[in-house]
């Protein structure tokens, strides 16, 4: 069998590309649903209060805060025949099976002891496939703008899936809607079944290229801790951290505020969010491209203004337009989609930043530090807007009216806060030094190590039982 992997600088091919793609949407079905659609099932159906569950997943945060550093650490630390990071993603697929069955199946006397429980093997879940393809994606190729590319295609695919779950009433007719709460546990099924042929689709279709071996026999403390004092990593995080916060400030709210604020019905609810994640499809792609000619950095800060726009005219669109709402929505989603993708394609030149500076191999920590602000953002909107919503009085039961006041308070939370967390995320961004000529620098001189540590080869995995020695560049 021959290997079609990109080399170093060199492009995967389209068909891998795609399949490899795959991998991404387990992870982004369970961001839909854990951030947009769990959090009512829960204050609602199952009764618990909003500031019960604002509480608990705010303890979740803290008590696996340092899960994904030490995922990331292990990753780092393999080796097997199938690569560092691919074991550890195909980990995650049982995990997966189990934690979804328990979520999405909980008894009719569920209490918050159960949710973090069964809640927290779901982030443990996540974070396996998250770091696992993130940090393996990194490895495919070295070039700067095929990083964007390849993130760019695995964002494209994540949102594919997370449509697929909001478009679940147009497939089905009406049966399965994901803001209904007697469709949960058939979203779960739904959700397992996928995830396994995605996983498995991507561990066929791409391989993983082996890291150089380090430089050094044993990591010190002052490589770790190069780690975390990088200023260039240090941006990313802090930047990460608010572009997660404006968009996840939203979504535990989103059924709230279309049903509720806007008017719309279960169903319309969940198809507004087409839209939305679609865009993702349309906008990772051209985002990577306009990385390629401005930078990912400045292209970030581009789509954070766009964000703050579309989001305020969101607010004035009129209740009940579906289709200009619509619209908004795509111009919404298509803007957010620059910050994941090219996050993510940062964190790969800094992994090769720091592989040039300290001899070690550091892109599972890396990615388990991005991980880390994607799932303390998400929590922490939760742990702050919840205790709000209850502040103004806002009550989540179905069927509950709500006073203008606490509709209004609702609106507030929805629209604006979003807004100042991405710009201040975007502004963080500013003086970014690591840009495609530096990348290019470091990139030429890890060539010119492994050249001489290796003797021109690179040892390439492809699929199983398949090694390939490729001559280097």
């Amino acid at each position: 069998m021959t290997s079609t992997s990109a080399a170093p600088g060199g492009r995967l091919p389209l068909p891998r590309l795609l399949a490899f793609s795959l991998g991404s949407i387990p992870a982004y079905m369970l961001i839909s649903m854990t951030g947009v659609y769990l959090p009512p099932f829960f204050a609602g159906k199952m009764g618990i209060s909003l500031t019960a569950i604002g509480a608990t997943i705010g303890l979740l945060r803290l008590t696996d805060l340092g899960l994904d550093l030490i995922l990331g650490w292990l990753m780092d630390k393999t080796r097997t025949p199938m690569g560092r990071y691919r074991p550890w993603y195909l980990a995650g697929l049982p995990v997966l099976w189990l934690a979804i069955y328990k979520v999405f199946n909980p008894p009719a006397d569920m209490d918050t002891t159960y949710l973090f429980v069964w809640y927290i093997l779901l982030y443990v879940a996540y974070s396996l496939l998250v770091l696992g393809h993130s940090a393996w994606a990194a490895t495919i190729s070295g070039s700067y703008n095929e990083r964007s590319r390849i993130f760019g295609w695995m964002l494209g695919m994540g949102v594919f899936g997370s449509s697929f779950i909001n478009a679940l009433p147009l497939f089905t007719h009406g049966r399965i809607k994901p803001a209904d709460p007697t469709s949960i546990p058939t979203i779960g099924w739904i959700i397992m079944a996928v995830s396994t042929v995605c996983v498995i689709a991507a561990l066929l279709a791409a391989p993983e290229r082996h890291a150089p071996v380090a430089s050094k026999d044993r990591a010190t403390f002052k490589d770790y801790f190069a780690v975390f004092t990088n200023p260039s990593m240090f941006r990313l995080i802090l930047a990460d951290l608010f572009l997660v916060l404006g968009p996840g400030a939203s979504a535990p709210i989103y059924v709230f505020f279309f049903h509720e604020a806007k008017g719309f019905s279960p169903a319309e609810v969940g198809l507004l969010l087409i839209p939305y994640t679609a865009a993702g499809i349309f906008g990772a792609p051209i985002w990577a491209w306009i990385a390629q000619r401005i930078g990912k950095h400045r292209t970030v800060q581009l789509a954070g203004l766009g964000y703050a726009v579309f989001q305020t005219i969101l607010m004035i669109v009129p209740a009940g337009m579906f289709w200009l709402t619509a619209l908004s929505m795509f111009s919404v989603g298509f803007c957010g989609a620059a910050f994941i993708v090219l996050i993510r394609a940062m964190v790969a030149d800094v992994a090769d930043e720091l592989r040039l500076t300290t001899g070690q191999e550091r892109s599972g920590v890396l990615y388990a530090l991005v991980t880390l602000t994607q799932k303390l953002g998400s929590s922490l909107a939760v742990t702050i807007i919840y205790p709000i919503l209850d502040a103004v009085g806002f009550v989540a039961k179905p069927g509950y009216h709500n006073s203008p006041a606490a509709i209004r308070g609702l609106e507030m939370c929805y629209v604006f806060a979003p807004i100042i967390l991405v710009v201040v995320g975007s502004a963080c961004l500013i003086g970014y030094k690591l840009d495609a000529n530096r990348q290019g620098e470091i990139r030429r001189a890890l060539d010119e190590l492994e050249a001489r540590d290796y003797a021109a080869s690179v040892e390439v995995l492809g699929g199983p039982g398949e090694t390939i020695t490729a001559k280097a560049s």
